[in-house]
């Protein structure tokens, strides 16, 4: 096989699954729009979302900022060097990095480090396996961690919030994918597509959860019990009201897919792989002795490119015309009464300056002084991908929210310590960070998870940037913007969005204890 060939193969996989959404994912996509209520703010992501999947087409850049930990499969024929191929990956990793289609997320476990590249112990995940045909099937999955993080594991039987004791049986088994969807929320970027693996032991059955992603929305389950509970799950899961982003709506869930191993007596495992909206995972047929990419996967069916007709332009502007009035102009910095003016549902647009905030930032800021004057400023949820020019200069990439929920320990000290006013991030804080709000005066705003080309579009200028000492995803980067628009999702008045969502969806869970499977 001609490696050199190879390489320049995989590093295409790399940037088609980073950048352009499979067909089935569009037409899921599609479809979830085509239910949803026009005017609510779930129609407003979903509009959002499809718009972000336009750009990263054209611009060839990533859908989401946060590339994930790329993970790949890939069957070979008998005889095939995994070691060279394994190196050529590497390679094509590094290259995706260094041209701005992944972000660096390859981060050392004890000292923070991050190696620049993606490539560590354990970084990329390459799988291997033979097979008796004469081509190379190789796909990726780019899961980033904000969805990685929703993943759970049960070990029945178990006491469910709502949906009480869950045994050792389908039924148990129903009750647990139904819960991992309502644990959710909006924090995995809804809606989502799941993976569940029942049975092996604990890191078999993920294996498992992840593997069942890898198969087509499309396509229908062989075994007839799993065919069914696929079925009842994606026909149940949508009437939680969780909705896209965690808004509300009429589409939590875009897939379900179940696959099931033997296990041990003693242990009965249920896994569940929840993923994004954003669903980046491709595949490609490589020829053997050439290197080269012989045949796409995921690619049957319509191809939906979201672009809009001239008519639906003209709708979509004199509706935007229309509802200008209900959208509130904040320019950083903003004063406290500007703050205490807000309420849970306002849309509102911020122009001025904003600094990014992440884990190792919230860390620093707890014990250190801030690199900039904070007061009244924003905190902006979000490690981009970034590249920089031939004169120095540093340009945005990708830019989507993070999730906010690992802030919650720090948000409300770092916000009143610093007189920030405002938050951006996505799926929400808790009753800490909410109480903070509420006394100090400030506002948590959500944006569109997974929107990173169109928030990097909103991003004029990168002004400067500090503490690059924790990587490139985690350093304080200070963005100039213009019209960057989210939903205030939790007020300085004790109200939150999240929370109300996550009441009615228990009890709508709760529901479904009743009905028979």
């Amino acid at each position: 096989m001609n490696i050199d060939k190879f390489q320049e193969s995989m590093y295409q996989l790399i940037v088609e699954t980073s950048t352009n959404l499979p067909r089935d994912v569009r037409r899921a996509i599609k479809s979830a729009k085509e239910r949803e209520n026009a005017g609510t703010r779930a129609a407003m992501s979903l509009d959002t979302i499809t718009n972000n999947i336009k750009m990263a087409d054209d611009n060839v850049s990533p859908i989401c900022q946060d590339t994930g930990l790329p993970t790949f499969k890939i069957k070979t024929p008998v005889g095939a060097n995994q070691l060279v191929m394994k190196e050529a990956i590497k390679n094509a990793i590094t290259l995706a990095t260094k041209d701005g289609k992944l972000r660096p997320n390859s981060v050392d476990s004890l000292t923070g480090a991050n190696s620049g590249d993606n490539l560590g112990f354990g970084t990329p995940v390459i799988k291997f396996e033979q097979w008796e045909k004469d081509y190379i099937d190789a796909r990726l999955i780019l899961k980033g961690g904000g969805c990685e993080n929703k993943n759970i594991q049960y070990s029945l039987p178990c006491e469910l919030e709502g949906l009480g004791r869950a045994g050792r049986d389908l039924d148990g088994i129903r009750k647990c994918i139904m819960h991992s969807v309502y644990q959710a929320q909006g924090q995995g970027c809804s809606a989502g597509f799941i993976g569940v693996g029942i049975g092996g032991d604990r890191s078999s059955g993920y294996d498992l959860a992840k593997e069942q992603l890898f198969r087509s929305v499309d396509d229908v389950n062989p075994n007839e019990d799993l065919r069914k509970l696929e079925d009842y799950v994606m026909e149940n899961a949508n009437e939680l009201g969780i909705g896209t982003m965690g808004f509300g709506g009429e589409t939590t869930l875009l897939g379900c897919k179940v696959g099931v191993m033997n296990r041990i007596p003693a242990s009965f495992f249920v896994s569940v792989a929840y993923n994004c909206w954003a669903f980046r995972r491709l595949g490609a047929a490589i020829s053997m002795e050439t290197g080269e990419i012989n045949e796409w996967m995921y690619q049957e069916g319509e191809h939906i490119d979201f672009g809009a007709s001239e008519a639906e332009l003209e709708t979509a502007a004199a509706a935007e015309t229309a509802e200008q009035t209900n959208i509130v102009t904040l320019q950083a910095p903003i004063t406290e009464e500007q703050i205490r003016n807000l309420k849970v549902g306002d849309v509102v647009q911020i122009n001025g300056m904003m600094y990014t905030g992440r884990d190792a930032i919230h860390h620093h800021l707890m014990d250190h002084d801030a690199p900039v004057d904070l007061n009244g400023q924003v905190i902006y949820h979000c490690g981009p991908v970034m590249m920089k020019d031939e004169d120095g200069k540093w340009h945005v990439k990708a830019a989507g929210p993070t999730t906010s929920i690992r802030e919650e320990p720090y948000q409300g000290d770092i916000m009143k310590k610093f007189g920030i006013r405002a938050v951006i991030g996505k799926g929400g804080m808790g009753p800490k960070t909410l109480a903070a709000l509420q006394e100090h005066g400030g506002v948590y705003l959500n944006a569109i998870g997974g929107a990173a080309q169109y928030y990097a579009d909103c991003i004029k200028s990168v002004e400067g940037v500090d503490l690059m000492e924790f990587g490139i995803p985690e350093a304080m980067w200070h963005l100039k913007v213009e019209g960057f628009t989210a939903v205030v999702t939790m007020d300085s008045h004790g109200n939150s969005l999240h929370r109300d969502v996550d009441k009615s969806s228990l009890e709508k869970l709760a529901q479904f204890e009743e009905r028979v499977f």
